[in-house]
């Protein structure tokens, strides 16, 4: 390619990479598919290495890390970069405490208009200043001491959502203040990433924000998925300000930086008490961490006026919640046994007042991430609770780890070791090689999942046992009288019209239709079972191929393995139910009470166009419920997937159909309307 043809080339690449770049990661709107993007990227590499002098200081390809640094340089701020005030008192007074304070140092009476605020979210991440010269990121600071900083720019080119040209017609120099962060999801997906390779996971999404920016190897940084948020300015030439705060994040906004959406201009005291409250119900939804508001004067003039004091702007202040993260010691680790079999390790901890409720369990997970932590009894550790979510142990503080001997470092209890046996039933706990969470195997007799299985059992795409719901499966449970699926077929009148709200013509209903469950279809039998990692595809699939139960039951992990899409971990599933003696009886007590299905050699495995196409449906159909669209599609040997992905090969789309038909969109993914669907289906 000839340099002219190359650089215009060029030109055209980035302004589209970092279009997608905003669309994807300032607006949560992707315009193309990541297979585009990639393509599109790849060919601006390649223009690049062939043409080097074409790399400039805004491509993109400046993301993916530079070479490593053997130390940060100090970059002296233009405007000191100072921290507020911070607001203890959490509750309103906090708030009208701050509005006292201004309208004092403003000299304003009581009976005059109220004072015009912005207020904001304070995030949980680090502060940065971006300083752009003529609309070019030139440079990335930390804020250090307020005075002087951490050059950063390597590190904070490869977070995406901070555009490394400013869009429209910035000023000549233009300093930004904002919040690097990484989200929640993104930490999650992080530290998944990592223990899957073994290696050691982030502590917390701030520490992994602070942690990512300072790295000195730049592609190291680059693996950390960040965020970013603008919140004010430093310095600026050649421009004319806004007259208030929001004004400035509005103008910020339109340069292509990112700016949170929840933000408002509040009047007075009590506008500043609503925006607390709003943002404090909606925290625990938000995908990063925060933890308090920001009020600042929204006049920019009155800001001025107001100035400083031991250099805090008396402007502004963070108006914090309640600590969602304190220290106390384990007491004991247990483990509970969930609804589904889950074995759950639980630290008991001496109480300890966070995030507004006494402390006394937390959760650790399940046994790797208890290991992971190597949280032990004894343990000084950070205990976290946001909102309405489980309290968690975040980690151990070593330091105050109890010693056998006080000269030693020998720890006086020992790490966590998983029991062998279900605490509730006596039946073996297992965990998978490739699965993080133990189970208890005694599905259909452990007291501790009889609800569950119960209700799984009566489902109607199970056994279909009408009227048999959560309330009545709890009484049942509650009061001794069913124990297994084979006790539902000895109950008697009497004992059904006894039970709370249950009249006799309801307890003859519901008799008749568990009589009725009685005949059944293998497939529906199976799924009832409640197999971990069975789905009713794979049940069918399982009844297509052995025709009957006892050739099912007695298949080992390779026999099962011949199945259409049964892998090993379906089969170690199905190998691992059947050789526990519990629930072989509580089958065999099944069959004893009747329930059947017609035994026979193994179905075709049907041939048609859908055969072995992958679903995915979404929204409300006219005409169709999304059951009888399943059974349309399996019953032609197509399969019902939950989302979306490069491997769906049609989207039945019906009245608000969500975010599944835009990545379907996004995806290049054929959608149908109901009458397309339908007309599929005759083929």
């Amino acid at each position: 390619m000839q340099l002219a043809a190359a650089a215009a080339r060029a030109e055209v690449l980035r302004r589209e990479i970092e279009r997608h770049n905003h669309a994807y990661y300032v607006l949560d709107r992707p315009t193309v598919p990541d297979a585009e993007y990639d393509r599109l990227f790849r060919e601006l590499q390649v223009i690049e290495e062939e043409h080097p002098p074409l790399r400039t200081a805004d491509s993109p390809t400046l993301r993916v890390g530079g070479r490593p640094l053997a130390m940060f340089a100090p970059v002296r701020h233009a405007v000191p970069m100072l921290s507020i005030r911070t607001e203890t008192d959490t509750e309103p007074a906090g708030a009208r405490a701050f509005d006292a304070r201004v309208r004092r140092e403003l000299g304003l009476a009581d009976a005059e208009a109220p004072v015009e605020y912005a207020a904001e979210l304070k995030f949980d991440g680090l502060a940065i200043n971006l300083r752009y010269e003529h609309g070019l990121l030139v440079q990335a600071a930390t804020r250090g001491d307020g005075e002087t900083g951490e050059d950063v720019t390597q590190n904070i080119r490869t977070v995406h959502s901070i555009p490394l040209r400013l869009a429209g017609n910035p000023p000549p120099l233009l300093e930004v203040r904002g919040e690097a962060y990484m989200s929640r999801p993104d930490f999650e997906r992080y530290n998944e990433r990592q223990r899957a390779l073994g290696k050691a996971g982030l502590v917390n999404p701030r520490n992994g924000a602070a942690g990512s920016i300072r790295q000195l190897d730049p592609a190291m940084a680059a693996e950390r998925p960040l965020s970013f948020y603008a919140y004010g300015l430093g310095a600026s030439e050649g421009w004319t300000l806004p007259s208030t705060h929001s004004g400035v994040l509005a103008a910020l906004a339109a340069f292509g930086l990112p700016v949170c959406e929840h933000r408002a201009v509040a009047q007075g005291a009590e506008g500043l008490i609503a925006f607390h409250a709003r943002m404090r119900a909606l925290r625990d939804s938000l995908p990063f961490d925060i933890d308090g508001v920001v009020y600042k004067v929204n006049s920019l003039a009155l800001q001025q006026q107001l100035g400083f004091v031991t250099r805090e702007p008396r402007w502004a202040v963070a108006h914090k919640y309640p600590a969602e993260e304190m220290l106390t010691t384990v007491e004991a680790i247990e483990v509970q046994v969930g609804r589904t079999g889950a074995i759950t390790p639980v630290a008991r901890l001496a109480p300890v007042f966070v995030g507004g409720v006494t402390v006394t369990n937390a959760t650790l997970h399940n046994e790797i991430e208890a290991r992971r932590k190597d949280v032990r009894v004894g343990d000084t550790v950070v205990v976290r609770r946001a909102g309405d979510v489980i309290p968690e142990v975040v980690s151990v503080v070593i330091e105050r780890r109890p010693k056998r001997d006080l000269l030693g470092d020998e720890p006086l209890h020992p790490a966590f070791e998983l029991p062998k046996l279900c605490p509730v039933c006596g039946s073996a706990i297992e965990r998978p090689e490739d699965e993080a969470i133990a189970r208890c195997s005694g599905g259909l007799i452990c007291p501790a999942q009889r609800k569950q299985a119960l209700l799984h059992f009566a489902g109607r795409r199970a056994m279909d046992i009408e009227g048999l719901g959560d309330k009545l499966v709890e009484q049942l449970v509650d009061n001794a009288i069913v124990k297994t699926p084979a006790d539902l077929y000895k109950l008697g009148l009497l004992a059904m019209a006894n039970l709370e709200r249950m009249a006799e013509k309801s307890a003859a209903n519901l008799l008749a239709a568990i009589g009725k469950s009685k005949s059944t279809t293998l497939a529906r039998f199976i799924f009832a079972l409640g197999i971990r990692n069975v789905g009713e595809a794979t049940a069918k699939d399982l009844a297509r191929f052995f025709g009957g139960l006892d050739a099912l039951m007695a298949a080992d992990s390779d026999r099962l393995q011949q199945v259409p899409d049964v892998g090993p971990v379906v089969a170690a599933s199905i190998a691992r139910f059947f050789a526990e003696p519990h629930n072989v009886e509580v089958i065999e007590q099944l069959r004893a009470a009747g329930v059947h299905w017609v035994e026979g050699e193994p179905a075709a495995v049907v041939s048609s166009a859908i055969s072995g196409k992958t679903f995915v449906l979404t929204g409300t159909l006219p005409t169709l419920t999304r059951d009888e669209a399943k059974d349309m599609i399996e019953a032609q040997g197509g399969k019902v997937a939950g989302s979306v992905s490069k491997k769906t090969d049609y989207v039945v789309a019906g009245a608000e159909a969500g975010s599944k038909l835009e990545k379907a969109q996004a995806l290049g993914v054929a959608i149908l309307d109901e009458v397309q669907f339908r007309e599929l289906m005759k083929t």
